[in-house]
């Protein structure tokens, strides 16, 4: 009978994984229209310029909008291997191929050893279509099919683990968060190795490797994000910035902003100071830690960081994926808060993004949806990590005090 049940939830996934898959290729070959702007022209458009420059042996040093550490030129070059399709058909395809992957590894992962579940393959296959056509627009489905390999690695492989971590983190910085609960040296060793040796590569080969450190440095608020949500009010009440096109997403800009900036980098040093704390403390580490620490930890730097574009949400969804693929795991409610916040981000963009532009009533009322789940998913999740790892220390006993013979008056 269990057979039999696996079975028949193995092809309901795949077939509501084709399906709606199959939905997102529609839109993002423009079979379909999705609601709201473009957004497969950060494809077309940006990506295929840095594709052009990056064939030429160099970064685009002269655009601030290429913010990625150097083996991010690996995925934009990447579409060259489907040769036989102009660039965005070729990169909707391997996007498709990489969510694809990450299927494969949850199924694996959750079906064919003791102690798993299929939970965390049907987390991904809910959560991608909820983000809509922008999760096979950006090259982030890629970089969390890296990290989703890693962790379900674990402890088992801390070696390619550690290689596969660092890999990723030189794709997009964020998965070197996935090392925060790794207790074997192997794991950061291979790390180290990996990350140097990629680095070495890159800055002798081509110029300009480490140029994105600059661009990132100089950011300000995107609307979208915790902080943007102080100028959203602001507005109403006649606050004089404005919001423009800066270093490749739509920012605030005007008094304040900076204050803003720096409090939201506040907040993100005082995560960290948190994670450090927790590692400090944690003493119980079971086979599902690996995956809800790097949970916490990029759900923490995700909430409080200056941009929360709607592309982060995919990296969620693949570590609570991760998750749920433990059946000891206790993140299911925050995983079920960060797949709302997945339906209220493709709301808020692209579906309804001039609202947020324009910072009206249903703009605003979007956005404290969205950021007001994450951060309620992040205390919670922070909140479940720190009790099942952090051990009380045990109560000293009292020792008894000798009981004294009861003294018996004589009668006078």
């Amino acid at each position: 009978m269990e057979t039999t049940g696996t079975r028949r939830s193995l092809a309901w996934l795949l077939g509501v994984w084709g399906l709606t898959r199959v939905v997102l290729l529609l839109f993002v070959f423009k079979v379909y229209v999705f609601p709201g702007p473009d957004v497969t022209s950060d494809v077309s458009v940006i990506y295929q310029g840095w594709y052009d420059v990056l064939r030429t042996g160099t970064f685009p040093l002269d655009d601030v909008t290429w913010q990625y550490p150097p083996a991010g030129a690996l995925a934009i070059l990447s579409p060259a291997l489907v040769f036989w399709l102009d660039y965005p058909s070729a990169f909707f395809v391997l996007a498709f191929t990489a969510d694809l992957a990450v299927l494969l590894l949850l199924l694996n992962g959750g079906s064919l050893r003791r102690g798993r579940t299929l939970r965390g393959a049907a987390v991904w296959v809910a959560g991608v279509p909820l983000l809509g056509p922008t999760v096979y627009a950006r090259y982030d489905v890629m970089v969390t099919a890296v990290a989703v390999a890693a962790l379900l690695a674990g402890a088992r492989r801390p070696r390619l683990m550690g290689a596969l971590t660092a890999f990723g983190a030189m794709l997009k910085v964020w998965p070197v968060l996935l090392l925060l609960a790794a207790r074997s040296r192997a794991a950061w060793a291979w790390a180290a190795v990996t990350a140097g040796a990629l680095a070495a590569v890159f800055a002798l080969a081509m110029p300009g490797a480490f140029a994105f450190l600059t661009f990132q440095r100089d950011r300000g608020t995107e609307v979208e994000s915790l902080g943007a949500l102080v100028f959203h009010v602001a507005r109403q009440y006649g606050w004089s910035g404005e919001v423009l096109l800066n270093y490749g997403s739509v920012e605030f800009l005007g008094p304040y902003v900076d204050v803003v900036s720096t409090a939201a980098l506040g907040l993100s040093g005082l995560a960290f100071g948190w994670l450090l704390l927790w590692r400090l403390r944690a003493r119980r580490f079971e086979a599902h830690t690996i995956a809800e620490a790097a949970f916490v930890a990029v759900l923490m730097f995700t909430t409080t960081s200056r941009v929360i574009s709607p592309q982060y949400m995919v990296w969620l969804v693949g570590l609570a994926a991760v998750c749920l693929c433990f059946r000891e795991s206790r993140m299911r409610l925050p995983v079920a808060l960060v797949l709302a916040a997945c339906l209220a981000t493709v709301l808020e963009f692209p579906v309804w993004f001039a609202h947020v532009v324009a910072s009206d009533g249903l703009g605003v009322t979007l956005l404290f949806l969205r950021n007001g789940l994450l951060v309620l998913a992040t205390v919670l999740a922070a909140r479940v990590l720190w009790r099942s790892t952090v051990v009380r220390p045990a109560p000293v006993a009292v020792p008894a005090q000798p009981t004294r013979p009861r003294e018996t008056s004589l009668p006078s």
